[in-house]
């Protein structure tokens, strides 16, 4: 563990990576007995906005397909998702959440956000001001080369 001196001096983007970090592993451990890790909560996010593909999901996601699949087979065997094949092309298998996926998601959204935005809150951070900087970013860097926005 640092202290807060030690982290006053870290890089903005360090700051960032170890937040990051440290809100997937709260989620990864308030989901253990559901079976479903952070990535999987996310892919289910997704899904929750109609039924996509896995190269959808991966793209969306900045992740290879290999991974996305890993994830999409893990949450099939948890039954929070299933996969079918696509109306438009019989050859393809589209992904779709299931409800024991929706009531997961539901309940993690709840507890798992209110937990995050109470910590921003504390302090008297503006929680939405917060969210808009974070949107910048991902957007920055999402179009952005490799190596600077």
């Amino acid at each position: 563990m640092t202290t807060p001196d030690e982290r006053a001096s870290w890089a903005t983007g360090r700051l960032l990576s170890t937040a990051a970090r440290l809100v997937e592993q709260s989620w990864n451990n308030r989901l253990r007995d559901s079976r479903v890790s952070h990535a999987g909560v996310i892919v289910l996010s997704l899904l929750a906005g109609g039924p996509a593909t896995q190269r959808e999901l991966a793209g969306s996601q900045h992740m290879t397909e290999q991974t996305a699949g890993r994830t999409i087979a893990h949450l099939e065997a948890t039954g929070h998702l299933r996969r079918t094949a696509d109306p438009r092309d019989r050859r393809r298998r589209v992904v779709e959440i299931t409800d024991g996926g929706r009531a997961l998601l539901a309940e993690m959204y709840t507890a798992s956000e209110s937990a995050t935005d109470e910590v921003i809150a504390a302090d008297g951070g503006d929680v939405a001001a917060f969210r808009a900087v974070l949107q910048r970013l991902i957007a920055t860097y999402e179009t952005s080369s490799p190596t600077a926005p």
